[in-house]
């Protein structure tokens, strides 16, 4: 089991399995309630980890390709060091594809502790791992083919002298005319990320922005998301920094901003501000209806953690930068509609999904629904629902919307409380 403790947006260690629930309980003082009647969604388990190597801790959501569901686990595996795997959703049958840390000398050679979710990339799983690579323990890019499985480290961080290059590369990738593009949570000029893109043939590195660049980081300070691409621009968000750098402890309460992928150029394109519009921007962006959606872990309207709120859903427009506050969470008693959401967002049939890691009937998370229309929430299942949380608990990664059912996974909670990947099915 991991340790419980009270944590913030700006330790590394946020993303990896140290269970949020407990601690933000505890700085919340939320407590768990009776269930409400009926539930939205019908929950369906799908896997439960920690029965042996097959992976423990899933920090990330999934992804879906011709029907097999594929993913990542922080933790476990043969060398402990976390595993990609695979899921047939049908039969619920599960594969670990590979092990990382099975390649030793100094280091993880492979890579170690993946924390994001994959992406498909020509037939190929694409990913990062947290530590590890090949020179150093700064991360790693790796491809993984689903077949054979054979892993290729196509970059490893740190290379460059006080690891300009950029280290802890914590969330997902995208791929755009032959080369990936990503972040890393620390390093660059300034030590505080980088914008990158890796050359999908060469395996050369190019650091397109280096945060914290400008004074007071008001272009921004560790990315707590992965990038985007919308008209050949790429958006992604900082869990710190921005214009408001007095704001959230003087560090800055987080950004959206967009990258020239041919120039490096970056611009601010909106800076929280904690309360009422949000505080630590976490997980994807997600483009729709010409703005740009996302969620702040903290901030918002909410009066939880101790009057600092308890996160919200944001839509940004790119063309203006005006911001609007779609839901701020703890809005209902004890929390029932969810508290601290740290994934990004999906679209399907009209509404926005995600997932909170606290909050809920029972105090440990929730899939929600939001209407960007109108701003009305709705928690569609909390998880813990059943004895010793066997359906669940603490979703970290975002949904998959597969034939109008979703699929998520939780780090916590299951038959081994090392995890789980669940459906939720309509009712």
């Amino acid at each position: 089991m991991w340790p419980k403790t009270c944590f913030t947006a700006r330790e590394r260690m946020r993303k990896i399995g140290i269970l949020l629930f407990a601690g933000a309980l505890g700085c919340a003082q939320i407590q768990p309630v009776q269930a409400a009647d009926g539930a939205r969604f019908n929950e369906k388990l799908v896997w439960s980890f920690g029965a042996g190597t097959d992976g423990q801790y899933p920090a990330a959501g999934l992804v879906n390709m011709n029907g097999v569901l594929f993913g990542t686990t922080a933790l476990g595996g043969t060398k402990g060091k976390g595993v990609v795997f695979s899921i047939n959703p049908k039969t619920g049958a599960e594969t670990v594809l590979h092990s990382f840390c099975t390649k030793r000398h100094r280091y993880c050679l492979d890579g170690a502790t993946p924390l994001a979710a994959l992406i498909e990339v020509r037939g190929k799983l694409a990913g990062t791992t947290d530590g590890g690579g090949a020179t150093a323990r700064g991360g790693a890019v790796f491809l993984l083919n689903p077949v054979t499985r054979k892993e290729k480290l196509l970059y490893s961080f740190c290379q460059d002298f006080h690891c300009t290059d950029g280290y802890f590369p914590t969330a997902s990738l995208v791929e755009a005319g032959g080369a990936i593009y990503g972040t890393t949570d620390e390093g660059g000029d300034n030590q505080f990320g980088v914008a990158f893109a890796v050359d999908l043939k060469t395996g050369i590195e190019r650091r397109l922005h280096s945060f914290c660049s400008l004074p007071n980081c008001t272009d921004g300070r560790n990315s707590g998301s992965g990038l985007i691409v919308v008209s050949g621009l790429l958006y992604g968000t900082t869990v710190a920094g921005g214009a408001d750098y007095t704001g959230c402890d003087n560090a800055g309460c987080g950004a959206v901003y967009a990258i020239d992928p041919k120039t490096g150029e970056e611009t601010v394109i909106y800076s929280f501000h904690g309360r009422p519009d949000g505080d630590g921007p976490e997980g994807n962006l997600l483009f729709a209806n010409g703005l740009l959606y996302g969620v702040t872990e903290s901030g918002g309207r909410g009066s939880c953690l101790g009057g600092d709120g308890c996160g919200a859903v944001f839509a940004v427009d790119p063309a203006t930068g005006g911001e609007t506050v779609l839901y701020s969470f703890c809005g209902k008693e004890n929390c029932a509609d969810g508290a601290l959401p740290l994934a990004g967002l999906i679209a399907a049939n009209g509404m926005l999904y995600g997932t909170t890691i606290s909050g809920g009937d029972y105090g440990r998370g929730t899939v929600f629904s939001v209407d960007p229309a109108t701003g009305e929430e709705a928690a569609l299942y909390s998880f813990c629902r059943k004895r010793n949380c066997v359906d669940g608990a603490e979703p970290l990664g975002s949904l998959i919307d597969v034939d109008s059912v979703l699929y998520g996974a939780t780090q916590d909670g299951g038959a081994y409380d090392k995890g789980t990947v669940f459906a939720l099915i309509p009712q």
